[in-house]
């Protein structure tokens, strides 16, 4: 076309894809404002309105709607789907034969507001296309080809359903029936990049006001920030030592506090007023002790007047049900009716119920507070215990005590049940089903306790026996220790003998490889040490055990000791290899033969 400023950019030309909707066709032609007419020129629909353009009862496609993907309204059953001619200045537009099937169509592309129409008249001009195709809304562009095609472009995108209304139309410009002037209109969607670039700013344009949308739901949900806390100043410092001593302004004041600590107020000037600041909050705490004292002293007078209440309550239900009995005797029960007689029975019956529900109620107000007494008994710290045998001692204590405790409470479920066998003994009618529960409930109860007592029994037979067991051992290690104290005895008294016989004491003085009264000590400890290791020790191990007696003792001290007593102690080399070892050991009663 010779006019630039009405191209269109288009990718390629359509392809015949799905089939079309067949009941789009009727709709789009009284879209267009046209009555369908017969061959005779009579109308075939007496109540069609010119003035709206559209048949009666057929809602009109409103050019406001958003254009994506609309479908035309369905016609109505009883409405014939018969295409008429169509007569423009120019040219006439003859419908198909209503027996094919519909022309085929690609599928639509999103926003598609740009249609193809083939199969135009060799003398076609795009007056002659503007005439025709603006009957179906505003055209913006038209762009014609060469080859008996062109592509529209229209403002909204339910035109395009109205134009493609005329696909499989033949077309003849006047009343020329020369073949250049007659042609098949074909319309089928098109695809253009400017429809798509529309398509996708309007689908952003959604997102932003969607998600414009949800920014103010979630600021409209959001709680609202705390309010800023103040900056240091000794002013601002006043203010919350002040309020730290107010109850009602403590919350306030601690967080300011908080939020100065954490970020880094506090310093050389400021470590008194800081330290002030917490002795007040420190302080608060027993204001807090205090009121929690206080609830529980209310709650626990609460709890005595529920108790008081609910035993006031249950002794009258007692009376009532003692009536219902004393009613249910032969003497008083005969003069009643069969109707009065079965209403006592069902009141019996539920003044019963509610009566056990309430006693079961205060047992178990009576156990709690049995379990609670229990718990602080248990909870008072006991002593420390400085050795394992006081530890089994105390346990053994507590098992009796515990013990005890079982045998009082089990007597006592037994009084219960024979208190209850009793009263059941007296009564004159049959047991009721509340009182069968409650007796096996006790009798689970006492089956339990009496598993836990022998539970009890067993465990303190077991520390019993460890008791024993203790004991005995720490006899065993006294003896051994006493064996050991009368060996070092005797050997050093052999040792001292030997000498004493031996050597005068001036020559002892004068020869003797002993220099002073500290070696001969060691001499006597070492010797009564390997006297117990009769296969000999290193000089390591000797070291260890002398140095528990004096740190100060050295390892070379004791090896050039030893090396000069070679009739005392004698050196001996065991083991091969990486394996040989140096052990010393004790001869002494051989090295006095030797001397």
């Amino acid at each position: 076309s010779a006019d630039g400023g009405r191209n269109l950019s288009l990718d390629s030309i359509p392809m015949g894809l799905p089939m079309s909707d067949p009941t789009a066709w009727t709709t789009a032609m009284n879209n267009l404002g046209m009555a369908p007419m017969g061959m005779t020129g009579q109308p075939l629909l007496p109540d069609f309105d010119p003035a709206l353009g559209m048949m009666t009862g057929i809602p009109p496609i409103n050019p406001m709607m958003p254009g994506l993907g609309i479908v035309p309204p369905p016609i109505p059953p009883d409405m014939p789907a018969v295409k008429e001619i169509i007569h423009c200045k120019s040219c006439t537009l003859f419908p198909p034969n209503p027996h094919l099937p519909p022309p085929a169509t690609r599928e639509r592309p999103p926003g598609c507001k740009t249609v193809f129409v083939g199969g135009l008249p060799e003398n076609g001009t795009e007056q002659i296309i503007m005439e025709v195709f603006e009957q179906c809304g505003e055209v913006i562009a038209i762009r014609k080809s060469k080859k008996n095609f062109c592509h529209i472009r229209f403002a909204e995108e339910f035109m395009v359903d109205k134009a493609l209304y005329l696909s499989g139309y033949r077309i003849r410009l006047g009343s020329s029936t020369d073949k250049k002037d007659t042609g098949r209109l074909h319309v089928d969607f098109a695809q253009a990049r400017d429809d798509l670039y529309e398509w996708e700013c309007k689908q952003r344009m959604l997102a932003r006001e969607e998600r414009h949308r949800r920014r103010l739901e979630e600021e409209r949900f959001r709680p609202p920030s705390p309010p800023p806390v103040v900056h240091y100043s000794d002013h601002e410092c006043s203010v919350v030592a002040e309020k730290l001593k107010d109850d009602t302004k403590f919350l306030e004041a601690i967080q300011t506090l908080l939020t100065w600590i954490e970020r880094g107020e506090v310093n050389r000037r400021t470590a008194n007023n800081f330290y002030s600041m917490i002795q007040s909050a420190n302080s608060h705490i027993r204001r807090l002790v205090n009121e929690k004292a206080a609830h529980e002293k209310e709650m626990e007078e609460a709890k005595e007047k529920f108790k008081l209440a609910l035993s006031g309550i249950l002794v009258q239900f007692e009376q009532i049900v003692a009536v219902y009995h004393s009613a249910s005797k032969q003497k008083a029960w005969d003069h009643f009716t069969k109707a009065q007689r079965k209403n006592i029975s069902v009141w019996c019956k539920q003044a019963e119920e509610i009566r056990n529900i309430h006693n079961d109620e205060l047992m178990g107000i009576r156990r709690e507070e049995e379990m609670e007494m229990s718990d602080e008994e248990i909870e008072d710290p006991p002593e420390m215990k400085e050795t394992e045998e006081s530890g089994l001692v105390s346990q053994v204590e507590a098992l009796k005590e515990e013990n005890d405790s079982l045998r009082w409470q089990l007597d006592a479920y037994r009084n219960e049940v024979e208190l209850l066998k009793q009263e059941q003994g007296k009564a004159s009618r049959d047991e009721d089903t509340t009182k069968e529960q409650q007796m096996k409930l006790l009798q689970q109860a006492l089956q339990g306790m009496q598993k836990h007592l022998l539970k009890v029994q067993d465990e303190y037979k077991k520390r019993e026996a460890e008791l024993e067991k203790v004991r005995e051992d720490k006899l065993k290690i006294e003896t051994l220790l006493e064996n050991l104290k009368e060996q070092e005895s005797s050997t050093s008294r052999v040792c001292v003998c030997s000498q004493e016989k031996d050597c005068p004491v001036e020559k002892t003085l004068s020869n003797s490889p002993v220099k002073s009264e500290r070696e001969v000590l060691l001499v006597g400890i070492i010797s009564t040490f390997l006297h117990v290791h009769p296969f000999g020790a290193s000089i390591e191990y000797i070291c260890s055990y002398l140095q528990r007696l004096d740190s100060k003792i050295c390892t070379a001290e004791v090896e050039v000791l030893m090396t000069r007593l070679q009739n005392t102690f004698r050196q001996e080399l065991s083991g091969v290899g990486a394996s040989l070892e140096k052990r010393w050991k004790f001869c002494g009663f051989d090295g006095l033969k030797m001397t």
